[in-house]
């Protein structure tokens, strides 16, 4: 652990480690990042490490969603059912709905671009920062983890991975709304039917408009884990390269060549 010094002598920190979890500045593809946004307003945020900012996109869309029927009418879309899809969709809503998914899109592909500016700026500096910390709730500190494992929990229960890697709060969200749409959306009643073989129940019992929800749900847990434990093994990595060329790279040790050196 190197000295971490709390002043204001550095202007930029590469990394902040917490006892909810690790943010930390690393480059980011802009356009992945607007496409997480398109997908599910919040989610580019959230991978930005943009969390209130996230998180209030991410409900905001789960409500006007709802009142509007927009998933419910995409259904109906792809089925070419396009008169109900017509029928279900409440406008008033609908026209709300436009101008804050657009903004999420474009604000999210902005930030990225100025934190990959912002990281550049500190990755020149290189300020310490700590990589530990331990309080009355929890403890957390820099290491290792295997990204695949990150991966295999959030497929088996999304936030799982992110709890694997300490990221409490992005854990405790995903677990908690991924619990929502599982209920609402009655997909472990149409998993139940499916395995007695019954297809047009299973068909029948699902709510499309909660159900929706869940691939892009599932699939941001998946992204946002992996991503987030490879870029912790690089923090860890470069921390520990800066610690000991701090402590040990002053002392010099002369390797013998030779049997005779030795000698």
């Amino acid at each position: 652990m190197n000295n971490y010094k709390s002043t204001n002598n550095e202007r930029r920190f590469k990394a902040h480690v917490s006892s909810i979890g690790t943010t930390q500045l690393h480059l980011r593809n802009p356009y992945i990042i607007a496409w997480w946004s398109a997908a599910f307003p919040g989610f580019g945020h959230l991978l930005l490490s943009k969390y209130l900012r996230g998180y209030s996109l991410f409900i905001w869309e789960i409500f006007v969603n709802n009142m509007a029927n927009i998933n419910e009418a995409m259904v109906y879309s792809f089925t070419g059912n396009i008169d109900m899809a017509k029928e279900v969709l409440e406008p008033k809503l609908l026209l709300l709905y436009i101008p804050v998914y657009i903004f999420s899109i474009w604000d999210s592909y902005r930030t990225s671009v100025d934190m990959n500016k912002v990281y550049l700026l500190a990755e020149r500096e290189n300020a310490s920062f700590n990589s530990y910390t331990i309080g009355a709730f929890e403890i957390n500190y820099l290491d290792k983890r295997r990204p695949l494992m990150s991966v295999i929990w959030s497929l088996l229960m999304p936030g799982l991975g992110q709890l694997y890697i300490h990221r409490v709060l992005t854990a405790f969200f995903t677990m908690v709304f991924m619990i929502v749409f599982i209920y609402f959306s009655d997909i472990l009643i149409a998993v139940h039917y499916l395995f007695l073989g019954e297809i047009s129940k299973a068909t029948q019992v699902i709510d499309p408009q909660w159900f929706l929800f869940i691939p892009s749900h599932m699939g941001f847990s998946v992204y946002d884990s992996y991503v987030n434990t490879v870029e912790n093994n690089k923090l860890f990595e470069s921390e520990q390269q800066n610690f000991l060329k701090e402590k040990y790279q002053q002392y010099r040790v002369n390797i013998p060549w030779s049997v005779n050196e030795v000698k």
